[in-house]
């Protein structure tokens, strides 16, 4: 079984009300707004982030970035980067790079949401990979994930 049928498969043993968003190749998070139609706030983009000598899920709005600074606070790391694509490959082995989904649980990884991210009714996010997203209330995406909720990023303009 695929990361996207395990992924959907759990949505529906969860009994969360989502839709499966199928849309053109996209690869950039405000390609997936785009091609959604939705507004790139409530597009959430997972990030993973190497903290020290682990790895955990940023997620934020499409048009924000991940101030490694604040986030190193948040997380209590002395040190963080972006995983590199072959670092994602390792822990997302049938999940296309990029498009991974901000449920951590799944691959063992902590959850940050930026707390940009909560103030609208629902999010989108892609289902592994670059053809598939989600739409779901952000009450039932919190429920499910349990994220700890912060401030770590930065506008991208």
């Amino acid at each position: 079984m695929s990361d996207r049928e395990r992924f959907l498969k759990y949505l529906d043993e969860q009994h969360v009300s989502y839709t499966l968003v199928r849309h053109v190749r996209a690869f950039t998070s405000q390609e997936v707004a785009g091609t959604t139609h939705v507004p790139g706030r409530e597009l959430a983009k997972t990030v993973v982030v190497k903290a020290d000598d682990r790895y955990a899920m940023a997620v934020l709005p499409a048009p924000r970035r991940v101030n490694l600074k604040l986030f190193r606070e948040v997380c209590g790391a002395k040190e963080a980067h972006l995983a590199t694509e072959e670092e994602m490959e390792k822990i997302m082995p049938s999940c296309e790079v990029g498009a991974m989904p901000p449920f951590g649980h799944f691959y063992n990884l902590p959850v940050y949401v930026d707390r940009a991210l909560t103030t609208d009714v629902d999010i989108v996010f892609n289902a592994c990979t670059h053809t598939d997203a989600v739409k779901m209330s952000y009450s039932d995406y919190a429920k499910l994930v349990q994220p700890n909720v912060a401030d770590f990023t930065d506008s991208a303009s």
